[in-house]
């Protein structure tokens, strides 16, 4: 099947698609959601060059399991279910590591973290609204509580329904609401500078 055809078929048939052979299948998930996991994977890592580590290890992950993929949840479900497990088996392996600040350089750039976000974040809308508000937004989200932050890029950033994030965080769905909820009344306090877009969140 050709790449154009291949654009047109769902996350879930392109999965049965891979167990069936068709390799390009599952470079066509990787290319859908290379970004947004991405971004899930560094907001819990803060470092870039780690977060594409874990991403690496992440597909290699979803190609090894594609065949106990259940059919009844959500290719993005699962997805981010092992993503997020990974970055929780990070956390634990580094728990005695410093965590590098927005401000140090990866070794093989000289970028920092809120340069990496700033220059490659999916959302349009957060490229054009300014340096200095684009690196307070960084900060305020990444002071979030974990369980909130988590739920708030899956979905800001994401487009993960609540329902599918429930599923990833395994938590009642009326609590990630709250969490949700909590978390935009957290940003808009931190960004009481910026009203106007302050206003824009949730």
């Amino acid at each position: 099947m050709n790449a154009d055809r291949l654009a047109t078929l769902s996350d879930e048939l392109l999965l049965d698609r891979f167990r069936e052979g068709e390799a390009r299948a599952f470079e066509e998930l990787m290319r859908r959601h290379r970004t947004p996991i991405f971004h899930f994977i560094l907001r819990s890592v803060k470092n870039p060059a780690t977060a594409d580590e874990i991403l690496q290890d992440a597909w290699l992950r979803m190609i090894q399991g594609a065949r106990e993929f259940q059919r009844a949840s959500r290719f993005t479900t699962w997805a981010y279910t092992v993503a997020r497990n990974l970055c929780i088996d990070h956390a634990r392996k580094a728990v005695h590591r410093r965590h590098p600040s927005l401000d140090q350089p990866r070794e093989e750039e000289g970028a920092t973290l809120g340069d990496s976000i700033a220059a490659n974040d999916a959302g349009a809308d957060r490229t054009a609204i300014g340096h200095q508000l684009q690196r307070s937004l960084v900060v305020a989200i990444e002071s979030l509580p974990n369980d909130q932050r988590e739920v708030f890029v899956m979905r800001e950033y994401s487009n993960l329904s609540f329902k599918e994030i429930a599923d990833v965080v395994g938590a009642p769905e009326n609590t990630v609401k709250s969490r949700m909820r909590y978390a935009l009344e957290r940003l808009q306090s931190s960004l009481v500078e910026y009203e106007d877009y302050a206003r824009t969140l949730g």
